[in-house]
């Protein structure tokens, strides 16, 4: 045997035994399906993965799971994996982080969760990563940052919050990042920052705020001075352009260039009204609260409870879309809504409406009375004993029914003359038109006209003059003929008047043709 022999024996008999020891890389001991393997370093991205796979080798420290459709961080999907060191989780559509998701890796470094769709993060969501040095969540939907959203990560280094829709940063969203050396929070809606926010951040050396709506305002006084005397040594070149977007008068400006004294608020004013309301048992209620200032102050509702044993109790906030009392509270600027539904004794008190902006807080106050004689009137009397009704008593009718037997006597009497004078009165309006109607039928006719030939066999033709309208003593009409008024002119008697004149002659005559009528008087 050569002498080099058994060295190269035991080299193969080395690579043969390899598997079989603990610590080696993960495709000793398997690798999902679809994922690529090698060293300690786990490869599943873009293979549209709903989950995170089974079968991760324990010992992966580095594991790629981006461009995937995770939504959701399954309980103990990572808890095998205690050595991770590096986790990518961008471009997924994870909505939410459950409380202590990343609990069992303690030795991570790294957490990329960049291009998700998460809207808020609970104070709980990072619990365990003591050791984290970067954390990406940038290109989310996050709108606001929580107090003691990022407190367990004492050991950060990089925080990048740019491209999503922060509005605002509560005071201690910030706390426990003492480690902290940079903070991206550019390309979001920041309107302003306060200077609680990052006081903790005493080891900050990388400050980004470009691109947001600033409101250039007394709020961000401090900001501009801050970074006028030794802030500027966070700002790049690019990063100390800070534009306002209001008020209009400021818009385009860079906040370093404006003077303190352009930097202005105007404190709330509110109004209430009306500001006591008296409402009964069951009902429901609204009250507005309107509030203007500059900026436009944010405006809550509370409920002032009674101070008991000479002790002012604590107020009782009503939130908003939150029940307080059988009732709830919008919460919004400039306006805000309290509604109370089925009123109880419980909702009877002092309520106040508070406006807050920069320029300082008001609180107007609202009384609310609750009537109980109208739910004490319609309860049911006593039990008393039972009393036999005479026979045709009327029911008691309720009060302010319109039933006519409900009224009073006197009301009663009235309605019954007034419907009696009506019917008078349409009765004389009838007898007065039939009146008229018949004097003009009487009104005399021109002479010559309407003559009325009266055959009485006797005394020739009368006219209507000489009738006169009388009544007999049982109101009968009759008609009686008075001889001593007189007849129309006679015709001339060398023209006797014949009983069938021609027409041609008709036409010198006053008198029309002759028509004969039989009057029996």
């Amino acid at each position: 045997m050569a002498p080099g022999a058994p060295p190269l024996l035991l080299l193969l008999l080395g690579l043969l035994l390899l598997p079989l020891l603990p610590g080696l890389p993960p495709h000793a001991t398997g690798c999902p399906a679809a994922c690529r393997c090698y060293s300690a370093t786990v490869e599943c991205g873009a293979l549209r993965l709903r989950v995170v796979p089974p079968g991760i080798p324990p010992g992966t420290q580095t594991l790629f799971l981006q461009d995937n459709s995770i939504a959701h961080l399954e309980q103990g999907a990572l808890a095998p994996l205690a050595a991770l060191r590096h986790l990518y989780l961008h471009n997924n559509t994870l909505r939410a982080l459950e409380s202590g998701a990343f609990r069992a890796q303690p030795r991570l470094l790294e957490l990329a969760l960049t291009g998700n769709r998460l809207r808020g993060l609970r104070g709980g969501a990072f619990v365990g990563l003591v050791q984290l040095r970067v954390l990406y969540l940038a290109g989310n939907q996050l709108a606001k940052l929580l107090d003691f959203t990022f407190l367990h990560l004492p050991r950060l280094q990089e925080l990048h919050l740019q491209e999503n829709s922060i509005e605002s940063l509560e005071d201690q969203a910030l706390a426990g990042l003492s480690s902290l050396a940079l903070l991206d929070l550019s390309r979001n809606q920041l309107g302003t920052i306060s200077r609680e926010a990052l006081q903790p951040l005493t080891s900050l050396q990388v400050l980004r705020l470009t691109e947001n709506p600033w409101r250039c305002d007394c709020a961000l006084h401090w900001l501009g001075s801050w970074i006028k005397e030794g802030g500027r040594r966070l700002l790049s070149s690019r990063d100390k352009k800070i534009t306002c977007a209001e008020p209009p008068r400021l818009a385009l400006q860079n906040l370093l260039e404006v003077s303190g004294g352009s930097l202005i608020c105007i404190p709330p004013s509110v109004n209430v009204e009306p500001p006591e309301l008296t409402a009964n048992l069951g009902e429901d209620l609204q009250v507005a609260c309107q509030a203007s200032g500059y900026p436009q102050p944010l405006v809550v509702w509370r409920k002032v409870p009674q101070a008991r044993d000479g002790k002012p109790q604590a107020q009782a906030q009503l939130e908003p879309g939150t029940p307080g009392l059988g009732g709830y509270a919008t919460r919004d600027t400039g306006s805000g809504m309290l509604f109370l539904t089925n009123i109880t004794l419980a909702h009877a008190g002092k309520y106040e409406c508070e406006a807050t902006n920069a320029g300082g807080k008001v609180r107007v106050p609202f009384h609310l009375l609750v009537n109980v004689s109208r739910q004490q009137s319609q309860q049911p009397p006593a039990p008393q004993a039972p009393a036999t009704r005479p026979v045709g008593h009327e029911p008691r009718h309720e009060a302010g029914s319109m039933a006519f037997r409900a009224l009073g006597l006197a009301t009663q009497t009235a309605i019954a003359a007034a419907i009696v004078l009506l019917a008078l009165t349409a009765l004389l309006l009838a007898a007065m038109i039939c009146r008229r109607r018949r004097r003009r039928k009487k009104v005399p006719a021109p002479p010559g006209e309407g003559t009325l030939f009266v055959n009485d066999y006797s005394d020739g033709p009368c006219t209507f003059a000489q009738l006169e309208e009388l009544r007999d003593e049982r109101g009968h009409e009759m008609f009686v003929i008075d001889r001593s008024k007189p007849l129309f002119a006679e015709l001339p008697p060398e023209e006797p008047a014949e009983q069938n004149p021609p027409e041609g002659l008709m036409s010198g005559l006053r008198l029309p043709p002759r028509v004969a009528y039989e009057i029996h008087c």
